[in-house]
């Protein structure tokens, strides 16, 4: 990001809120379940980019349409309500690309099943 100074010259400043993109919270939180983070280091943008993809499909797919809520938010129960019905339909029911157009919860009942196939000693 530029802006210029009273001399015309481009000068480069810090982003408005550095604290938007350290991910120490995560980091601890991962740490607490015994995840590896998959990606990015604590105070880098990458960690922030997966989340800020899921925001901005939540913001679309449930916020932004009707399909999840009747008429306008008018209590926070009518937003959690929204969030919990799209939660549901994203994870058991929308198609994503990324995993082979099947929904999350189909492709972990894959996963798992394939774990199973071998009879475990007693």
């Amino acid at each position: 990001m530029s802006i210029y100074c009273c001399s015309n010259k481009p000068v480069l400043h810090p982003p408005v809120e550095p604290g938007q993109y350290t991910s120490v919270r995560l980091t601890e939180h991962l740490a607490v379940e015994d995840i590896t983070p998959s990606i990015g280091t604590v105070g880098d943008a990458y960690d922030n980019a997966l989340m800020e993809s899921i925001i901005g499909l939540y913001k679309t797919e449930c916020i932004g349409t009707t399909v999840f809520h009747d008429g306008p938010y008018k209590t926070l129960a009518d937003i959690e309500f929204a969030t919990a019905g799209w939660v549901e339909w994203y994870n058991t029911t929308r198609l994503h690309s990324s995993i082979g157009m099947d929904p999350p919860a189909e492709l972990e009942r894959t996963h798992y099943a394939a774990l199973n196939l071998e009879p475990q000693p007693i």
